[in-house]
């Protein structure tokens, strides 16, 4: 793989500055976005005269763990706009979530917001290995959805040449990359192996083309995983986080040199890890939930934004500024299977050890009686592969799972194309324990 590390003079001065200055800027900007909100949006002086707290009385970053959360319920309750610190005539764009369980939740943005998270996207390709000049095959989904416009009006204000495919089609998707020869992909992990899968159906070798990078987000994904995808196409895959709430991508990125975690832009959004049963910070480097406030948001600032993310704060390394470990998963897609904590990402992890599988699965949890039960079906990697094979990776997996997570699953696997595909997130957990 080539190496894309950028030179020093070509980063962002805040980004290698001395911590004690990043965190002078961030107590700052804090004040400001603290002010901005108890003064503009309602729900935000609501919940701090109930707190008995006021934006002056944050002196230190200590300070603002007096200060409420904001949950995706307080959104919800604000439904369309209660949430806005501007006037809706100063908006220059508005995004939305799908709203499947639920009202979306809606994010407005200023052009100064817009012009902000064109920046911090920019940093996140920078920091990924893109240059301007770059083409960037844009694989995440346009509308509503933050990823695709965050990710295309990044990449073209960093001087990039974007393609605006989009998700789905995806013979077209392996076509365009094969003809318009781009050097960066982004799009969700999931749907990048879903590619993968079409260029060898199509008897194209994924080590021939022209990417030299992808950005992976949208979803958890294990660097069991990354091993895969850069094997297969011969490319860095680099992890970027980002959510709507907060601003959408562009919120942290890793560094493609040393490909540690994301480095959180914390020139604009400050993180804490909060435990999730208390709500009280943890110490850094210790495991808990996401919490982001933003710093210079004019439309929409956010206050402890409980993101349901789980993942620590690490010290920087590429960059000043912290990083935050792999997400591991949410809060809420945590499954209880006869009293043991499972994620995903743990089953993907062992998927991942079994020779003879693809990565694709999906995990279905049903009730017997009073037990709950859980099927994993997978994928056979060759479609070729005779039922002794099959029945070994079974097997294989059935143990790993029992014996590194802790439960007993039923592994049932399939043949490829089995488990249904995602154009977007990939949906890996169909719980119908709450069914019948």
């Amino acid at each position: 793989m080539q190496d894309l590390t950028p030179e020093r003079f070509e980063l962002d001065p805040i980004e290698v500055a001395p911590v004690e200055v990043i965190r002078g800027l961030q107590l700052h900007r804090l004040k400001w976005s603290l002010r901005h909100a108890y003064e503009n949006v309602p729900h935000y002086r609501q919940a701090f005269d109930a707190a008995g707290v006021k934006p002056e009385d944050l002196r230190s970053l200590d300070d603002l763990r007096h200060f409420p959360f904001t949950a995706k319920a307080d959104l919800r309750a604000n439904y369309p706009f209660g949430m806005l610190a501007v006037p809706q005539a100063q908006l220059a764009r508005i995004h939305a979530s799908s709203g499947t369980t639920g009202k979306p939740t809606v994010v407005g943005y200023t052009k100064r917001d817009l012009a902000t998270w064109a920046q911090m996207v920019g940093r996140c390709i920078r920091a990924s290995g893109g240059r301007p000049g770059m083409k960037l095959h844009n694989a995440y989904g346009y509308g509503l959805f933050t990823g695709g416009l965050g990710y295309h009006d990044g990449a073209t204000d960093f001087g990039l040449t974007v393609i605006p495919v989009s998700g789905g089609m995806t013979e077209r998707q392996v076509q365009l990359i094969a003809e318009f020869e781009p050097d960066i992909i982004t799009v969700t992990p999931s749907y990048l192996l879903a590619i993968l899968d079409e260029f060898r159906r199509q008897g194209r070798d994924p080590r021939k083309t022209s990417l030299k990078v992808a950005i992976l987000g949208a979803e958890p994904w294990t660097d069991a995983m990354r091993g895969e995808i850069e094997a297969a196409f011969g490319i860095h895959a680099v992890d970027t986080y980002g959510l709507s709430e907060v601003i959408g991508p562009g919120v942290a990125n890793e560094c493609v040199e040393t490909k540690d975690g994301p480095h959180i832009w914390e020139d604009h959004f400050y993180p804490e890890v909060v435990n999730s049963d208390t709500g009280e910070p943890v110490a850094e480097g210790e495991p808990g939930e996401l919490v982001f406030t933003s710093l210079t948001k004019e439309a929409m600032p956010i206050i402890r934004y409980r993101t349901r993310d789980l993942t620590r704060l690490m010290p920087g390394t590429a960059r000043s500024m912290r990083r935050m470990a792999r997400v591991t998963g949410r809060s809420d897609d945590m499954m209880i299977v006869r009293g043991v904590n499972v994620f995903p990402t743990q089953i993907e992890e062992q998927i991942l050890k079994v020779m003879g599988l693809a990565p694709h699965y999906q995990i279905v949890l049903t009730r017997s009686g009073r037990m709950d039960e859980m099927e994993v079906m997978v994928e056979a990697a060759d479609p070729e592969e005779g039922s002794a094979l099959r029945a070994r990776a079974q097997a294989e997996l059935g143990h790993h799972i029992k014996s590194v997570i802790g439960v007993t699953a039923r592994v049932t696997v399939l043949d490829p194309g089995g488990v249904a595909r995602s154009e977007g997130k990939a949906k890996r957990v169909v719980d119908k324990r709450g069914q019948g």
